[in-house]
């Protein structure tokens, strides 16, 4: 039996690699369209950095609590909660529309599968050049039609990356609990252990 098992290797989770790019793309929308100088650039900033420093941390001290990794994937999940509503209070506030689930242009830029800022910044950039529609596949027509703003197609679109990392963290976090329930954590590991290593001296 190992007593501290494999543990930190959060780069490979996919939840943190959705974390991150929200953590990227939400510094990138609050230098662009949030005053510096205001406490809710701050607060959406380290709100996204809290989403991805958790993740990795709470990987790495699963070697000897799983109940810390549980902790703190939750802030996590709980930290991208908070990002979230900040996104939707900037679209009520400045009188844009809040996508439906069932929009069509949520899959799209999940079908993309951005990887990085400027893939998701591209993905923006075609919505509003009417490069693609609704689908998300190259179709004249839109350019017939209203033009939309680039803070609500950049909005929108960090939403729909923060549902796909909450979803994630949900079922990691379900997998977690399963896990701790069904096997314990580091005390009872260490337990084990030591029983194992009496057996063998007697």
């Amino acid at each position: 039996m190992r007593l501290i098992p494999p543990h930190g290797g959060y780069r490979k989770l996919k939840s943190f690699q959705v974390a991150e790019l929200v953590y990227d793309v939400t510094v990138r929308f609050c230098d662009r369209f949030i005053d510096k100088r205001s406490r809710t650039h701050d607060q959406m900033v380290q709100a996204a950095r809290s989403g991805v420093q958790n993740i990795a941390e709470g990987s790495q001290a699963s070697g000897t609590s799983r109940k810390m990794e549980l902790k703190l994937t939750n802030v996590a999940r709980a930290s991208l909660e908070e990002l979230r509503r900040d996104y939707e209070d900037f679209l009520r506030q400045h009188g844009l529309p809040l996508w439906d689930r069932n929009d069509p242009r949520r899959a799209a830029l999940i079908a993309w599968r951005c990887t990085t800022a400027d893939e998701v910044a591209q993905w923006c950039r075609e919505q509003k050049n009417g490069q693609s529609g609704q689908n998300g596949l190259p179709d004249s027509s839109t350019a017939s039609m209203p033009s939309i703003s680039y803070p609500e197609i950049a909005a929108n679109a960090a939403l729909v990356l923060i549902t796909v990392a909450c979803s994630l963290l949900d079922r990691q976090l379900a997998s977690l609990a399963a896990q701790f329930e069904k096997k314990g954590g580091f005390t009872e590991r260490l337990y084990a252990a030591r029983q194992q290593h009496r057996s063998r001296t007697r």
